[in-house]
């Protein structure tokens, strides 16, 4: 069964963009926990553009569900998870500059970096996923670098997905059959939508968790929170 974790980084910048606390993140995160998420997921960066370190915590104590944080592993970083002590931490490769996450870990190149990091995040309790481009040799060198997952990065499958459905899926096939091969978890994450999430886990049902930010937060507009995360759990 794969798992839905809901992405409120949206609904923080939507609070910060007028200040005070509406929409209250927190509920909000608590209201997709009572709708049926299965996780929530939010990305602080360092320029608290959206969720915020204080959010974070106070997030934590209020939820049931599994709880993502994503981010690239600067100290600052690491030092927010080993406090919080996530279910699962997904490391990225972003730099402070980046509007949203555009591609995946070179995990060869960093090999040395992410083992390091991976094995301080584990001695904290933390599940590891890097989050990857879909390249086999990316996923293989993820398990030598003691990561638990991977979660590939899904925005070149939802581009390709609208004109070239069959070849989306086809060119996701060899990372997909690499992670379990190697005995990773396997995640996916970046501009899944309502069109293209089912086929996606239907071509590869051991998918552990899809992370679902934008798009499901711009469906929830037309639809409410509640409706959308019933739909989003329908396709998988």
């Amino acid at each position: 069964m794969t798992y839905l974790s809901v992405n409120i980084n949206k609904v923080a910048t939507l609070r910060n963009a007028r200040g005070g606390n509406v929409p209250d993140v927190v509920r909000f995160a608590m209201d997709c926990e009572a709708f049926g998420a299965q996780g929530i997921t939010v990305h602080p960066r360092p320029d608290e553009r959206h969720i915020r370190h204080a959010d974070v915590y106070a997030i934590k104590d209020a939820i049931n569900v599994e709880f993502n944080i994503e981010g690239y592993p600067s100290e600052d970083f690491i030092q927010l998870v080993k406090q919080v002590r996530p279910a699962q931490v997904t490391l990225v490769p972003d730099s402070r500059e980046q509007l949203t996450s555009n591609h995946g870990w070179d995990t060869v190149m960093c090999r040395e970096f992410l083992t390091e990091v991976t094995s301080s995040l584990h001695e904290a309790g933390c599940r590891v996923s890097l989050f990857v481009d879909p390249a086999p040799a990316y996923v293989e060198c993820a398990k030598v670098c003691g990561a638990d997952r991977v979660e590939l990065y899904t925005g070149p499958y939802a581009e390709l997905f609208r004109q070239h459905p069959l070849m989306a899926i086809d060119q996701y096939r060899p990372a997909a059959e690499a992670a379990r091969a190697v005995g990773l978890g396997l995640n996916a994450g970046h501009d899944l939508s309502l069109q293209n999430l089912h086929p996606l886990v239907e071509a590869f049902p051991w998918i552990d968790e899809v992370s679902i930010g934008h798009q499901l937060i711009c469906d929830a507009l037309y639809l409410g929170i509640k409706e959308t995360i019933k739909q989003y759990k329908a396709q998988l």
